[in-house]
């Protein structure tokens, strides 16, 4: 009997299945952190390479431009010490820095506007079924895979005022009794610029905005139509408030890069005659290698990648605002 007792003791242990239960080792609940920590940082082995990229391609060139616009530096390129302000004392007390702000401010909105406008009528027109509308696509993108470059010293070649296929056709239709070396005089060959840098802008605004067109439900333009709204209403009330979000995508991109955009000024005129077409960026370049000015060329970059930020910031910021008001 007493055999028994016992027998029927520890099978009651248990819990109630008739198993025994092995209790748990003493580092199982050390395991289990361990393997959260592991889980935690597996993430790192994907974003790790992007993160190592950025820090080289990114962080690092910015923060090197920061401290060199912070030292004293010769033309030959020795560091002679800490500078503190200096830089930036020099740089604002630059005769031509007025002007080339100006400029650039000019060039920024002019170029972004006209190709925001341009881009809106180009997208409705492929949005719209027509014979040949692939290829019209097809066509656009020719601008947008050719090299900036190349693109700038093509039409440098075709305002050319002796061999230059603009003056010819000009002459040819009677506008122009001589050739004309468009590139010369400041304001007209700033004006050409700004058309190339429209042209250049076109491809990728018109299908950021014909993408917008094509999220927009057949829907909602049936409901309009149905209360009375004409073709002009419904794209002032209907389209443009519903394209706001591709409109915004494409001109904060179109504002960095018609920005930073030295090929198509460099290329054409090199921001001459003097400082007379240069903006912001080709300034800077001019103050490292024509002036020798490294420390001040460095203070330069560091007001554009100042303003290229604030941009940015403000594109968050509205960003945010529409989400958290939808």
């Amino acid at each position: 009997m007493a055999v028994q007792d016992i027998t029927m003791r520890n099978a009651g242990s248990g819990d109630g299945d008739g198993k025994e239960r092995t209790p748990a080792p003493a580092g199982g609940s050390r395991q289990t952190r361990n393997g959260r920590r592991l889980r935690a940082l597996e993430p790192l082995l994907w974003l790790g390479p992007a993160l190592a990229l950025i820090l080289a391609v990114v962080i690092w060139p910015v923060v090197e431009m920061v401290r060199t616009s912070l030292m004293d530096i010769s033309s030959t390129g020795l560091t002679r010490g800490f500078a503190g302000g200096d830089n930036y004392a020099e740089l604002f007390a630059e005769p031509d820095l007025p002007g080339v702000v100006l400029r650039t401010l000019v060039w920024v909105v002019g170029v972004v506007t006209v190709t925001i406008i341009v881009s809106l009528a180009l997208a409705q027109l492929l949005n719209s079924r027509f014979p040949g509308r692939r290829m019209v696509r097809w066509a656009l993108i020719v601008p947008w895979a050719a090299s900036v470059l190349m693109t700038a010293l093509t039409w440098r070649w075709m305002l050319n005022n002796f061999y230059g296929v603009v003056n010819r056709v000009l002459m040819d239709v009677g506008i122009l009794d001589k050739p004309v070396n468009w590139l010369a005089h400041p304001a007209q060959a700033f004006a050409w610029m700004m058309a190339v840098a429209v042209f250049v802008s076109l491809p990728f605004t018109a299908f950021v905005i014909l993408s917008g067109l094509g999220t927009i439900p057949a829907e909602v333009y049936e409901a309009a139509r149905l209360d009375g709204a004409g073709p002009a209403r419904t794209y002032l009330f209907v389209t443009l408030p519903l394209l706001r979000p591709s409109l915004l995508v494409a001109a904060v991109i179109n504002v960095i890069n018609v920005f930073n955009s030295f090929p198509v000024i460099w290329a054409m005129t090199r921001g001459g005659p003097g400082f007379a077409t240069d903006t912001t960026t080709t300034y800077m370049y001019k103050l490292a290698f024509d002036n020798q000015a490294v420390g001040e060329s460095a203070a330069m970059a560091v007001v554009n990648f100042s303003l290229i930020l604030l941009v940015v910031l403000v594109y968050l910021r509205v960003v945010r605002g529409r989400e958290e008001t939808g």
